[in-house]
């Protein structure tokens, strides 16, 4: 008895008519979210600078803050990518919320295709289908469309460079245009949130997993540094507007001292709670002030090291136990349109959705063809465990020791090694500063193309040399 066939030598093949409809879904979903938001709820948080900033942009008068007192200054607190986006559709067609929000579907629409085509590298068709609708109905992601944030751009933006990646992995020798188009994804994800550029050497490697070490390496640090030549024009600038050569932005600092801080806690506290330190209060150059609040706070770091660790887990845990972050800020932009109980049942709905999608990622790795398959096992399922109580934390680090174990063999499951990387990078970033849900939505478009490979297509497929039954 012959096994089915695909067209590819696989038996229930993935098809790309499969992701356009999950890209088509993706949109019609965040479509209505927007057209249901887009006059209720005006930007909100961190949205209302990124839209005043995205504004300035497309009347022409630079990346700049004007102050209450009329005086205009050169900005880079935030980073400019989400802004000069925006900004440019600002520009087209008219500066309203709705452009921006609009702008938000089209690249979760794409995102989904992306996490589809991923996902098939390995998963039989109805595995990559579910991956890719895991992510295009994702309710935190749908409902976080309105918001005028990064980390739902950013997801969006690592759905496609994992896409890329998995692209240039399918080629026998290294393909720079490929790598090429990667490193300009990563490099818009990094102008974006900058803490994307993590993922450039893990995405490069996998995006020339058929060459030996030697080209992975080579390709890993050539992705590496054309993210980084993306960004350096932006880097020029502020050498030249903020007399300081930062990277991206000038935020570490403050947000360094959050995390350090005798009053931090792991998760967001306002200054006004921890205190401005002393040596900072009359600095008022916002790459100066960002460089002593840097300063700070390793000076805390230094003389309570023991604390600053001990807090690990905490800001592990308010990053990944439960993101919230729709909820959150529908609340904050119109309480009447979006009370308590609506943030708690979008709340509990997201949470479900998001620790299946973990859940299926674990059984993913532990069922992912490769060395140490009883510690796989064992580590997942272990992890898997945590999934029900509220350390949902422990199971996103489970997920990353179990694919480990492949070892070697993990920059050939690509799937695996995306999903594992933007984990680990997000766990870094934020053990080192400090944690909110909303970081984490970065992770789900790859961890839902790992779930899609619970159902693979890649075991062998051969003749069964039995009868009929």
């Amino acid at each position: 008895m012959t096994a089915r066939v695909g067209p590819r030598g696989r038996p229930d093949e993935p098809r790309l008519a499969d992701g356009v409809a999950a890209g088509a879904v993706a949109l019609v979903v965040r479509v209505v979210a927007v057209v249901w938001a887009s006059s209720r709820f005006p930007p909100a948080e961190d949205g209302r600078f990124y839209h005043i900033l995205a504004g300035r942009l497309a009347h022409g008068l630079g990346y700049t803050w004007k102050w209450p007192d009329g005086v205009v200054t050169f900005a880079a607190h935030y980073p400019v990518g989400y802004p000069a986006l925006i900004g440019a559709a600002y520009a087209l067609f008219g500066e309203h919320p709705f452009v921006a929000m609009a702008v938000n579907a089209l690249l979760g629409a794409l995102a989904a295709f992306a996490v589809h085509r991923v996902a098939a590298a390995s998963a039989t068709r109805v595995g990559a289908a579910a991956a890719a609708l895991a992510f295009a109905l994702h309710p935190g992601l749908v409902f976080y469309t309105p918001a005028l944030m990064t980390e739902g751009v950013t997801a969006s933006l690592v759905a496609v460079a994992a896409w890329l990646a998995v692209r240039a992995s399918a080629e026998k020798t290294v393909r720079w245009g490929a790598l090429t188009a990667l490193a300009l994804v990563l490099g818009a994800a990094t102008l974006v949130r900058p803490q994307s550029l993590l993922l450039a050497p893990a995405f490069g490697a996998v995006a020339f997993r058929a060459g030996s070490q030697w080209l992975r390496t080579l390709a890993a640090v050539a992705v590496t540094c054309g993210t980084v030549a993306v960004c350096t024009p932006w880097t020029l600038r502020n050498c030249e507007r903020m007399h300081s050569c930062s990277f991206v932005s000038v935020n570490a600092g403050w947000n360094l001292f959050i995390g350090a801080a005798s009053g931090a806690t792991g998760a967001w506290v306002p200054l006004e709670v921890l205190g401005v330190p002393l040596e900072c209060r009359a600095v008022w150059d916002e790459a100066a002030k960002d460089a002593c609040f840097l300063h700070a706070g390793l000076v805390a770091i230094r003389q309570a090291p023991l604390r600053f660790l001990s807090l690990v887990p905490r800001k592990l845990a308010v990053t990944f136990d439960y993101a919230g972050a729709a909820g959150f800020y529908l609340h904050s932009s119109n309480e009447a349109e979006f009370g308590d109980r609506a943030k708690l049942v979008l709340g509990v709905l997201e949470t479900i959705w998001e620790r299946l999608i973990v859940l299926a990622a674990l059984v993913a790795v532990a069922r992912t063809p490769g060395p140490r398959p009883r510690a796989r096992r064992i580590v997942a399922g272990a992890s898997s465990a945590w999934l029900v109580v509220r350390s949902a934390w422990i199971a996103h680090m489970g997920l990353v020791i179990a694919a480990a174990c492949l070892g070697r063999k993990l920059v050939q499951r690509p799937a695996a090694a995306l999903a594992a990387s933007t984990v680990l990078s997000t766990a870094l970033t934020h053990a080192m500063f400090f944690g909110a849900g909303r970081y984490s939505l970065v992770c789900f478009p790859v961890l839902a193309a790992l779930a899609g490979t619970a159902l693979t297509g890649e075991e062998e497929v051969v003749d069964n040399p039995g009868k009929e039954p």
